[in-house]
């Protein structure tokens, strides 16, 4: 099976970079596991996920965009199957905690597998062409290793590598969570995931390695405020030195039903010659409120020099001009006993930058999902979804794909 999504180039680079998104450790299922050792509390969660995945994708024929998301076909085929983790990977999650001198301290070690061949297989050699082969292995994707310390009346430290503050709200609240939504063909060679709303109405918020501290509560309200090591943009090719961290911050409020939040994002672009730096900054808000059995949604975000999709993705033309992007994801799910339905949509727009001329780049990304969730017990829920997906480039190419999924979910 061979798929061509459309995305040449760091889009096809971004599928190495996006091996899955969020961890069940940010959202803990109820019945973690907990061992007590002295003075110790040792935790362990996690979830196993899998779907048959099938998509029809864009004639391969069609013109490509470059950065669309919509799945092209490749070899002659338009149609692609899989069996496969969806928007999260399958995790294992270890925690120890405890409590000492006044101050909480804990330590978290995640640990993310796919369920598709994507190591190719050690016993025959094989290269990075054939990944999906008998004999074949699945790697383990360790994206959190990070501290946390502090108490309630001075607020808490986190150092570590863990998920980033723009963009992750919207991430962890989107419904296809724990299903696929849009799909990005084969997810066997190498990203074990799909892209959920990834690129389609918010940017994916990515891991870390950060230095942050959070406020006390104060009638609700919370604050962060942090440091990263500077992310490299992917279009950039070489490696530079950077002289500043990259910041970020975050505000949130929470009351009854009512959850409200705001993220920014800054960070200098050191280019590989002086005409190349640019500034890239990002800002998202949005919240969500439940109103008896429904639950409304909805996150918008702008940015300079952010780029689509991923952090920085094509975020400058040459020369460190910044272009402009915006989007947003809107949803409604609706609760009917052990049953939740839910409908989400969302866009992801990418503006030229100034004197920039018309070109097969992508100017927007949009999606829509139609998906049914049913809570079988506590852990496991089985869960179908349709995702229709479409992309536009600056000088009118258009590719459409969708997908449809059945799956399930069980978490511990």
């Amino acid at each position: 099976m061979h798929t061509n999504q459309g995305m040449y180039g760091p889009m096809h680079m971004l599928r190495y970079t996006i091996a899955a998104v969020i961890a069940v450790v940010v959202c803990k299922p109820a019945g973690a596991v907990e061992l007590n050792a002295g003075d110790w509390k040792f935790t362990a969660s996690g979830n196993v996920n899998v779907h048959y995945i099938h998509s029809s994708c864009e004639d391969e024929t069609s013109l490509s965009i470059t950065g669309g998301l919509a799945c092209r076909g490749a070899a002659g085929e338009d149609k692609t199957s899989s069996i496969s983790n969806g928007l999260l990977p399958a995790a294992l999650a270890i925690g120890a905690s405890t409590t000492q001198n006044g101050y909480d301290l804990a330590v978290t070690f995640g640990f993310y597998p796919g369920v598709s061949t994507n190591d190719g297989s050690p016993n025959l050699q094989q290269g990075a062409t054939l990944l999906n082969t008998a004999l074949g292995t699945t790697g383990i994707d360790m994206r959190q290793v990070f501290m946390t310390f502090g108490n309630k009346s001075m607020g808490t430290f986190m150092l570590g590598r863990n998920i980033g503050l723009f963009g992750a709200d919207v991430i962890l609240n989107d419904m296809t969570l724990p299903g696929v939504g849009a799909s990005n063909g084969n997810y066997a060679a190498p990203a074990n995931t799909s892209l959920g709303s990834i690129g389609l109405g918010y940017i994916y918020t990515d891991w870390l390695a950060q230095i942050n501290y959070t406020t006390p509560d104060f009638s609700g309200f919370k604050i962060t405020l942090g440091i990263f090591d500077p992310v490299e943009p992917i279009t950039q090719g070489a490696a530079t030195p950077k002289g500043s961290p990259g910041f970020h911050g975050k505000v949130a409020y929470t009351n009854g039903p009512i959850y409200v939040s705001a993220t920014f994002i800054s960070q200098k672009q050191e280019g590989v010659t002086d005409a190349d730096d640019f500034d890239s900054r990002g800002f998202d808000i949005g919240g969500k409120v439940t109103l008896g059995q429904f639950e409304v949604l909805g996150w918008y975000y702008t940015g300079k020099g952010m780029g689509t999709t991923g952090l920085f993705l094509f975020g400058a033309a040459p020369g460190g001009r910044e272009r402009d992007s915006d989007g947003f994801l809107a949803q409604v799910t609706y609760k009917l006993g052990a049953t939740k339905i839910g409908v989400n949509y969302g866009v992801s727009n990418l503006d030229l930058a100034s004197a920039e001329g018309t070109s097969d780049l992508v100017e927007s990304n949009e999606k829509f999902t139609v998906g049914v969730y049913h809570s079988l017990t506590e852990n496991l829920t089985l869960l179908g979804e349709f995702t229709d997906v479409k992309a536009e480039s600056h000088n009118g190419i258009k590719n459409d794909s969708n997908t449809f999924n059945l799956g399930a979910f069980l978490s511990f």
